[in-house]
C-alpha cells in the first residue's frame, strides 16, 4: 500500500490534494473556519471515496497548525468509512453500521485496523466500538478532534465519532502506544468525591486533591495546570497505565481531560527521557516491520506543546520520518484499542 500526505499552510485544499491518485481512503485535517467547506470540496474532488475528517493540527515532515492536511491511502488498501451518532447519549444505537462495515471488510487482527476521530464522550465511544472490534481482535487507533465536529463521506456531524475500517491487502498492520512518563515511587492514591460528568477529582486519599498535588510537588496553585506536562496522573489498567492530564483547578478539586471514578487507583507520573523513549519506539517498530509502507500517528496536544517548549518538535518529526512515510494529527486525547489516554502517542504501522 501507499500513503500520501499533502498539506497547505494557507488552507488551500486543492494544493494539499494535488498529488493524490486513485485513493481508497482519505483523511482530512482542517481548521475550524474552513472545515465544513473543505469537507464539501473534498467530496466534490473525490466523489464516493471513503473519507473521515476532523478539526486539528497535522504533520508530515512539518507541522500544519492552521491550514489543511490530507492523508490518502492507495494501492492495496480496502476501506469503509462511517459514523456512530449521538455519542454523548447512546452511540450503541448505531452499532449495526460498524458491525456491517467490519463484516464487509472481512479483515483480521493481522491485516486490519480501525482509525477513529471522535467529538467527545471518548470512554463510552471506545467501549462501544471495541465491543465489535474485539470479536475479530482488530485494533483501534484514533483521537479527539476540536470543536465537537467530525466528518465522514462528505458530511459534517456533531456529537459523533467518525471511523474507518482499513484492510491492508498485501501485509500486516500493528498498533502501538508510547508513554514518555514513569511512576514516582510511593505516590499512589485512591480517588474519591469524583464527578464523572465533569471529569473532576475531589479528593485523593481522603484529602483535597489540589492540595495533595501541590504539597507533593511543592508548587503553587497557579503552577498546577502547566505542571501536568511533567507530572500527570496515571490510572492503573491491569499492567498498563492510562495517563490522566490535569485541565484546571476548581476550588480544591482537579478537573481532568479524562474520566476518573470513585475508588480508581491513581499514581503520580514523572517525565522521563522522552528522546530516548522515541528512539526505543522506532527501534521496536523496525524490529517488528523490516518493510514499512506507512505509519499514521496521533500525538497529544500536550506532547506537541512539550516538544515545542523543548525545541524538539522538528527533530521528533525527522526521527519518526526514519521509519518511512509517516504522518498524523494532534489530538485532544488518544485512543488505543478500548483505552482513552492523555499525553500519549498512538500509531498504526502498515507493512
Amino acid at each position: 500500500m501507499k500513503q500520501y500526505f499533502g498539506m497547505s499552510q494557507s488552507g488551500d485544499l486543492k494544493e494539499a490534494v494535488q498529488g493524490i491518485r486513485t485513493p481508497q481512503l482519505i483523511m482530512l485535517f482542517s481548521n475550524g473556519e474552513q472545515f465544513e467547506a473543505h469537507v464539501r470540496q473534498l467530496e466534490e474532488l473525490f466523489p464516493g471515496v471513503p473519507s473521515i475528517g476532523c478539526i486539528g493540527m497535522c504533520y508530515g515532515s512539518r507541522i500544519v497548525e492552521k491550514g489543511v492536511g490530507v492523508l490518502a491511502f492507495s494501492e492495496g488498501v480496502s476501506a469503509a468509512a462511517n459514523v456512530l451518532e449521538e455519542v454523548s447519549a447512546m452511540p450503541v444505537k448505531y452499532i449495526e453500521r460498524l458491525e456491517q462495515d467490519v463484516k464487509s471488510m472481512g479483515g483480521s487482527r493481522d491485516n486490519t485496523i480501525c482509525i477513529d476521530f471522535c467529538a467527545g464522550n471518548d470512554a463510552c465511544v471506545l467501549t462501544t466500538i471495541y465491543s465489535v472490534l474485539k470479536k475479530k481482535n482488530i485494533s483501534l487507533v484514533g483521537g479527539t478532534g476540536d470543536a465537537g465536529k467530525v466528518s465522514a463521506n462528505g458530511r459534517v456531524y456533531e456529537d459523533a465519532v467518525a471511523y474507518a475500517i482499513v484492510k491492508n491487502q498485501n501485509g500486516r498492520v500493528k498498533a502501538y502506544k508510547e508513554n514518555i512518563y514513569h511512576q514516582v515511587e510511593g505516590q499512589r492514591f485512591i480517588a474519591s468525591r469524583t464527578d464523572k460528568a465533569k471529569y473532576m477529582i475531589g479528593e485523593l486519599n481522603g484529602q483535597p486533591a489540589s492540595q495533595v498535588y501541590q504539597r507533593i510537588l511543592n508548587i503553587s496553585v497557579s503552577e498546577i495546570e502547566t505542571q501536568t506536562f511533567k507530572n500527570p496522573f496515571g490510572k492503573l489498567n491491569g499492567d498498563d497505565i492510562c495517563i490522566v492530564s490535569i485541565k484546571e483547578v476548581s476550588g480544591n478539586s482537579l478537573a481532568c481531560f479524562r474520566q476518573v471514578n470513585d475508588s480508581d487507583v491513581l499514581v503520580l507520573l514523572e517525565l522521563g527521557d522522552f528522546k530516548e523513549t522515541v528512539r526505543d519506539t522506532i527501534r521496536s517498530i523496525q524490529q517488528d516491520f523490516p518493510r514499512i509502507s506507512a505509519v499514521f500517528s496521533v500525538n497529544c496536544l500536550f506532547r506537541y506543546l512539550l516538544f515545542q517548549q523543548n525545541h524538539y518538535l522538528q527533530e521528533y518529526l525527522q526521527e519518526m520520518g526514519r521509519l518511512g512515510n509517516h504522518a498524523g494529527f494532534v489530538g485532544y486525547g488518544e485512543h488505543y484499542n478500548n483505552r482513552f489516554v492523555n499525553q500519549s502517542m498512538t500509531c498504526v504501522v502498515f507493512e
